[in-house]
């Protein structure tokens, strides 16, 4: 794997670490999460626990896909202790901006999470929105 590859990989765990910490409680549930997500990207335990301690700066996809999977883990994130927060949704909302998503495809997805079980909204349904909020 590229040292930028590797970076990128950091930085994208760094961003989903401090939407968890938006709340100031990261659950056991949301730990072992984002520890899966880091072990599919390739990144160690030892790697990923580092994260915590220190800053990688996250760098937003240059294609559009790719900036939106990385809101739906965003969305993953906030919902897999079932306890979403205004700190987190603040969050969230604002990642998507820094992002360059639409903020009223993002405001969409926030606004119909209750309507899938556990709060997991379909990819499908997930690009649609995105597609018809497109300029």
């Amino acid at each position: 794997m590229s040292e930028e590859n590797n970076k990128n990989k950091l930085g994208i765990l760094t961003e989903l670490i401090k939407l968890a910490k938006a709340d100031n409680d990261i659950r056991d549930i949301e730990f072992n999460f984002l520890l899966a997500l880091a072990s599919q990207m390739g990144v160690s335990k030892d790697e990923f626990i580092k994260l915590f301690e220190q800053y990688i700066e996250f760098l937003p996809p240059k294609l559009e896909f790719d900036r939106i999977v990385q809101f739906h883990r965003l969305v993953l994130v906030m919902n897999v202790d079932s306890n979403t927060t205004d700190a987190e949704l603040d969050y969230i909302k604002q990642a998507g901006i820094r992002m360059g998503l639409n903020p009223l495809a993002t405001n969409e997805i926030l606004r119909i999470l209750d309507k899938y079980p556990n709060k997991v909204v379909p990819t499908d349904v997930l690009m649609n929105v995105f597609r018809s909020f497109h300029n």
